[in-house]
């Protein structure tokens, strides 16, 4: 019996308007891009008043991402959507600005940090099961998958749990924030008039503005606490009293609201999207679904020795993250004039790389659009890991909280595939599409039982 392939948004045609092109880009970033685009490696995107470029030669990429990464920074046209709830997190910097976040922001990612945060990661693990055991039969599971990578977050930033009176005005703030805004902006392909994006987003500015209010009360909060003596050992007190060993500076306040910002966007939003599209896939798959149960009795070890035995939950995630990469496309900036496969890029140009189409590419990977957890441990597999799969970026702006969310995904898929088998809801298959993260249109519904 042959097996069904993962969901995957239509294509446009090859050739479409200009203003074609834009109305399908705000219903959607995926499925406005054109079929060519799984073959090619690279492509241009060419009107009287810009040009950009979309880059899918593994060559090419790690020119942008790790040979020269100064030479293309991140676009200011990304900043058009997002800076309002980021402000000048590291996300956005860069240059001077973002090396200084980042001399202060890694050192709380690095070494045995990952360990010190394991019980609170396992504690909001527990409480996703047992709040699924309250609404087991069908469930749409993105909202639930969304509530437990921000118990995450701030179990493991703050030491609150989710509960807590701030930390649920944030989330349900940002839910309100995710299905609205895009995390790629349509300013990074098109050039619009300033005053469009944000006519466009008064109600997501307004909610910018409130979750930013509430993350600063924390942050204060904090501060206080850390002054007293009585800062709890998480990752807010980390980062807030790391010094940068370049000038000695801390972050403030302001720039810390920013930071944490970026870490609940970052490390729920993507988590969350992942978490979603994983259990989809076992519900999809049954038999992986059965070897990643089965595995999952490792972690009646409740220590975090037990997360090394996950490594069959581990490759479901990664293939996960190849097919539905949180983040399906990045925007860099060439700074000088260059030359791509013969193709003439002006200083200004927009460079963009996407993971959607890259870890799908039909050139580089065996049954690219299928779903094969064991192919990371074939030689394609392992060649592609190094050169065409990059869910967390690469070079010197990877993802701070990769490692984190490589433990996070696999112990929160483990933890509920232990508990429940899921089951795809009948004639309600997702289709794939680009709010701020790779989401589904109408929800991952799943029948949930208890095993």
């Amino acid at each position: 019996m042959t097996q069904p392939l993962p969901p995957k948004p239509p294509a446009r045609p090859d050739r479409v308007s200009l203003w074609r092109y834009v109305k399908l880009f705000r219903q959607d970033i995926l499925s406005a891009q054109p079929a060519r685009l799984y073959r090619a490696w690279m492509a241009e995107f060419r009107t009287p008043f810009f040009r950009s470029f979309l880059v899918n030669q593994p060559e090419l990429v790690k020119v942008l991402l790790k040979e020269r990464p100064d030479d293309f920074p991140k676009s200011g046209r990304i900043a058009e959507g997002l800076k309002p709830l980021l402000g000048n997190s590291v996300f956005l910097t860069n240059g001077e600005a973002w090396k200084r976040q980042r001399r202060i922001i890694d050192p709380a990612f690095e070494g045995g940090r990952l360990k010190d945060t394991y019980p609170a990661m396992r504690a909001a693990a527990e409480a996703a099961v047992e709040r699924l055991k309250e609404r087991q039969g069908l469930v749409e599971i993105e909202e639930e998958t969304s509530h437990a990578a921000a118990d995450v977050i701030f179990r493991t930033l703050f030491s609150i749990p989710i509960e807590h009176q701030v930390a649920g005005q944030v989330f349900s703030r940002f839910r309100d924030y995710q299905r609205s805004q895009p995390l790629l902006n349509l300013a990074a392909f098109v050039p619009l008039p300033r005053w469009m994006p944000r006519f466009f987003r008064r109600g997501t500015r307004r909610n910018a503005e409130a979750i930013r209010a509430l993350i600063a009360q924390l942050t204060r909060e904090r501060m206080d606490t850390i002054k007293e003596g009585t800062a709890p050992d998480d990752l807010a007190t980390k980062i807030m009293t790391t010094r940068d060993p370049e000038t000695g500076s801390t972050f403030d306040t302001a720039e810390m609201v920013d930071q944490v910002a970026i870490f609940f966007l970052a490390g729920h939003e993507t988590s969350a999207s992942a978490l979603a599209w994983a259990l989809y896939l076992m519900a999809l798959y049954p038999d992986w679904q059965e070897k990643v149960a089965a595995e999952a009795e490792a972690l009646a070890d409740e220590s975090f020795a037990a997360v090394s035995k996950l490594k069959v939950s581990r490759d479901v995630f990664r293939e996960t993250l190849r097919l539905y990469p949180p983040v399906p496309m990045m925007v860099r900036e060439a700074a000088y004039p260059e030359q791509f496969r013969n193709r003439d890029v002006p200083k200004g140009a927009q460079m963009v790389l996407s993971p959607w189409h890259l870890h799908r590419h039909q050139r580089l990977w065996e049954n690219p659009d299928g779903f094969d957890p064991s192919r990371w441990q074939t030689e394609n597999g392992k060649q592609c890991q190094r050169d065409a799969f990059i869910p967390f970026s690469a070079g010197a702006r990877v993802c701070t909280g990769a490692g984190f969310a490589m433990v996070e995904g696999p112990l929160i898929l483990s933890m509920i595939l232990r508990a429940f088998r899921v089951v795809p809801a009948a004639e309600q298959a997702p289709v794939p599409v680009a709010h701020l993260t790779v989401r589904s249109k109408n929800g991952i519904w799943l029948q949930l039982s208890r095993r």
